[in-house]
């Protein structure tokens, strides 16, 4: 027992001895440090080192404080994407051994090998999404001004609407923005000159590479191509007051007519517009059946591949299916009749 104890005194001591060892090393070293660094030489190489390090730390912080505020403002709004691979997009988007994703995989590479559509542009999917699409179309292919539109000032078709009778349009939603009372006739006027005036302008740069970029800039400015968007909505409306009218005087009406009249939700223009226009831009997009008008009022024909319907007769369809020849036609890409891309064609 007393040889035990005297083995763990022993050990207790070594231990004790080696900390106190170390402790020493470490006070030497400290000691030693504090000594050299008491030197005015290396004291000042300390001081510079610490002084610009704060000095580029402070500098970097506080211009990213100024500049926060101006980087969140000029955040650019991506409207519309690049140029990117169609037949890569279509395995991107489409993954997986389900039958669904076999068939969209396929209808891309028929799109790809059968109608020389080599290129995609991705379209922001929002409310606005078929607008947006049609837009970017005919602005960056230069197609002119509908005849009807260069005949006349459209900024005054607002109140040309209302002294025919239609005093419901004050009831006109801006997307989001709801009831706007007598203010609505202020607003389409400056919205349809902006329309038509971009319009113009970009139909006026001949060179195709200059008139493309002209077009993605004005597609990063999100307040100027949402009010081109309701432009567009109210152009359409008027054209439904037209139909609405020739119709009741037995004049001819395109086909389309008669299945966008005999829902109940648009059964003439004020329906029309309370119950699917104003939701146009906030709670919901076009339908198919507004399609057909969207072509018919900017006399285009919307030659659209709708890839869910891939091996039938309605995988190819035409917005308005009878279209004059003089129209020109814009190519448009669909998976559900809801969000639409822009195909682009090998040139």
């Amino acid at each position: 027992m007393g040889t035990l104890l005297t083995n763990q005194n022993i050990n207790s001591t070594f231990a004790e001895a080696k900390i106190h060892s170390l402790r020493q090393t470490v006070s030497w070293i400290i000691g030693c440090t504090w000594k050299k660094l008491q030197s005015p030489f290396i004291v000042g190489i300390v001081a510079i080192l610490l002084s610009s390090w704060f000095i580029r730390t402070s500098y970097t912080w506080v211009g990213y404080f100024l500049k926060w505020p101006f980087s969140i403002r000029n955040k650019k709004n991506i409207a519309v994407g690049p140029l990117t691979d169609l037949f890569e997009y279509g395995n991107i988007e489409w993954k997986g051994d389900t039958k669904q994703a076999e068939k969209m995989r396929r209808a891309y590479e028929a799109i790809y090998l059968e109608h020389n559509i080599k290129h995609v542009r991705k379209i922001r999917g929002d409310n606005y999404c078929a607008l947006r699409a049609v837009l970017f179309q005919i602005l960056s292919h230069g197609i002119p001004l509908p005849s009807w539109m260069r005949e006349q000032d459209v900024t005054k078709i607002p109140e040309k609407v209302f002294t025919q009778g239609c005093n419901w349009l004050q009831q006109y939603s801006f997307g989001p923005e709801k009831y706007t009372g007598n203010n609505v006739f202020g607003k389409l006027r400056k919205y349809l000159e902006l329309f038509k005036v971009q319009w113009i302008n970009i139909h006026g740069i001949k060179d195709q590479e200059k008139r493309t970029k002209m077009c993605m800039k004005l597609f990063s400015e999100q307040e100027n191509e949402y009010k081109m968007y309701e432009a567009m909505k109210f152009l359409m409306l008027y054209i439904v007051v037209e139909l609405h009218e020739d119709i009741k005087n037995g004049d001819d009406v395109p086909s389309f007519c008669t299945f966008f009249f005999a829902r109940e939700s648009s059964t003439d223009p004020l329906s029309f517009m309370m119950n699917h226009l104003n939701c146009v831009g906030d709670t919901g997009g076009l339908e198919q059946i507004e399609m057909f008008l969207l072509g018919f009022t900017f006399h285009l024909k919307i030659r659209t591949f709708r890839l869910y319907k891939y091996d039938t007769e309605e995988f190819v369809s035409c917005y308005p299916e009878d279209s004059h020849r003089e129209w020109h036609e814009i190519l448009l890409l669909t998976e559900d009749d809801r969000h639409y891309n822009v195909p682009i064609t090998w040139s």
